[in-house]
């Protein structure tokens, strides 16, 4: 791995969105026989589950007269009839049963898209599918791993994926726009370190012996009823190209070796996020908490994402205001500061994966 820093320099505003990648389509629960439409990087999709419960993608877009698949039912084991005319499709696209004929149409097929189910989420590929290993699909195993406990949501976010993206790799920006329950001064005063190694990128910020911001004070509170005092805090964000975030974050009481590796004097929690790009001006945020502390609490899984439900909202809200604003200033350039390290490597590995995929000039 590499340590590196950053000068202020200007920079794309957004990035084009790779195909070569698993992007996810819903959550696991969001997919059943009744057919769901979602767009993913400009391609609208019906995604259904067979009866023995595998859950397909395909175009959203009959043969015939492309009318919306997702408007149509899933009927007998594994196929989708178009509202239409009546078309039915089996998972694989292929043409099963025409209207008023017996004889099918060779030509009548709809793309199928692979699909792999992974930590609580239904992820699709929309390149090439030679290409599509679902050893590939990013790591968030502490959605579903029993030592950790959660949940989560989806945000429709009106602006760029690329945007969230740089939203969660620099987490200064708690201090103002979250200052009454995860945000501090100590924020922006800290040091931190920026590392990358092949499609990751990591910072580590540490903000030793300080107060304990209101969220993180009442997570402690339900671990160690009634602590008081200081507390050592951390931050380390885990990227993974093209869309994919895990923030691994918490407190400790302050000195009892939280840096060197003993956590057992605080809590700890995963801020898990992966963000699907919809179109060049917006995206389908999926995000979740999880936690490794008093994991049989439904009260504290309700309160932690209710709690991250609404700091998340005074995110969108800066989002949305962001891309108006670059809508409305398209000669303005993005300057980056030293803070913006790691959302500038972030960048550099998407514009990488973009000019493997021969789509770079169309993206800038």
């Amino acid at each position: 791995m590499t340590a590196v820093q950053t000068r202020s320099t200007t920079t794309n505003k957004t990035l084009g969105h790779p195909l070569n990648a698993w992007y996810v389509a819903g959550w696991d629960h969001e997919v059943t026989r009744k057919p769901l439409a979602r767009k993913i990087a400009n391609r609208p999709l019906a995604l259904y589950r067979t009866e023995d419960g595998k859950a397909v993608a395909l175009a959203d877009a009959c043969w015939h007269r492309l009318a919306p698949l997702s408007m149509g039912k899933v009927v007998g084991r594994d196929e989708i009839q178009c509202p239409y005319h009546g078309i039915r499709y089996n998972s694989a696209g292929r043409c099963t049963s025409m209207p008023a004929q017996e004889t099918i149409n060779p030509s009548a097929v709809v793309p199928s898209f692979p699909v792999v189910e992974r930590h609580r989420f239904v992820w699709v590929w929309l390149g090439d599918p030679a290409k599509a290993d679902p050893d590939l699909v990013p790591d968030m195993h502490q959605m579903d791993h029993p030592e950790w406990a959660g949940d989560g949501e989806t945000i429709y976010a009106p602006c760029n994926y690329q945007l969230v993206l740089d939203n969660l790799m620099d987490l200064t920006h708690e201090e103002f726009v979250h200052s009454s329950s995860i945000g501090q001064d100590e924020l922006s005063e800290s040091d931190f370190v920026v590392s990358h190694d092949g499609n990751t990128v990591t910072v580590t910020r540490w903000m030793l012996n300080i107060d304990a911001p209101p969220f993180w004070l009442k997570n402690m509170r339900d671990k160690f009823p009634g602590f008081e005092g200081k507390v050592d805090r951390w931050q380390i964000i885990h990227f993974e190209a093209p869309s994919t975030i895990r923030i691994d974050v918490g407190v400790a009481k302050a000195g009892t070796g939280a840096p060197e590796g003993d956590r057992s004097q605080g809590v700890n929690g995963y801020v898990m996020n992966t963000i699907s790009p919809e179109t060049d001006k917006t995206c389908h945020y999926f995000w979740a908490f999880m936690r490794n502390y008093c994991l049989d609490s439904q009260l504290i899984t309700t309160q932690l994402r209710n709690g991250v439900h609404g700091v998340f909202g005074e995110d969108e809200a800066m989002l949305k205001a962001q891309q108006e604003a670059i809508d409305a200033n398209p000669d303005y350039e993005f300057y980056s500061l030293n803070i913006d390290a790691g959302g500038m490597w972030v960048r550099r590995l998407i514009e990488r994966m973009l000019v493997a995929e021969g789509r770079l000039a169309a993206a800038l």
